[in-house]
């Protein structure tokens, strides 16, 4: 058996058999190791990313919160402005009704003043010329010759 060379052929064949695999079953492990290694650093990436992500759709979500309540506040805002700016027009409204009102009182108040006054005129004219036609018709030379008389001897008391 030992004399034998197809033995130490079989016994060689085995050991190149044994030593390759082992050379190649290290080669594989230590690629299998480096893949995993790659596949969990990937991993770790791909969680690490999916954090992110997450930490960016929580501020995003937060973000958009934060935004529709300043879109509240600014809406709730533009509402009360309004709201006072109506109130503000409404009074400015009245005022200016009232300023106007109180004009046109003014005014017709003027308007009757002044058309008592003409009629109060034509009223002293249409006196005067009736007085005239009348002392005209009835007073002769001798009447009016007296009053002059009377009318200058009263002016020096009148002036006093």
């Amino acid at each position: 058996m030992f004399a034998d060379p197809t033995f130490w052929v079989a016994v060689s064949f085995v050991l190149f058999v044994v030593l390759v695999a082992k050379m190649v079953w290290q080669k594989a492990t230590v690629a299998l190791d480096a893949r995993a290694e790659e596949i969990r650093k990937r991993l770790e990436e791909a969680q690490n990313l999916r954090e992110e992500a997450q930490a960016a759709k929580a501020n995003y979500q937060r973000l958009q919160r934060d935004a529709l309540k300043e879109a509240e506040a600014i809406l709730a805002h533009a509402r009360e402005e309004a709201k006072r700016m109506r109130e503000d027009s409404e009074k400015k409204l009245e005022a200016a009704l009232a300023r106007r009102e109180q004009l046109a009182v003014e005014k017709i108040a003027a308007a009757e003043a002044k058309a008592l006054q003409d009629v109060r005129e034509q009223m002293v004219d249409l006196a005067m010329a009736a007085t005239r036609q009348l002392i005209e018709a009835n007073i002769d030379d001798s009447v009016r010759g007296r009053l002059v008389e009377d009318a200058v001897t009263e002016i020096p008391a009148r002036l006093q």
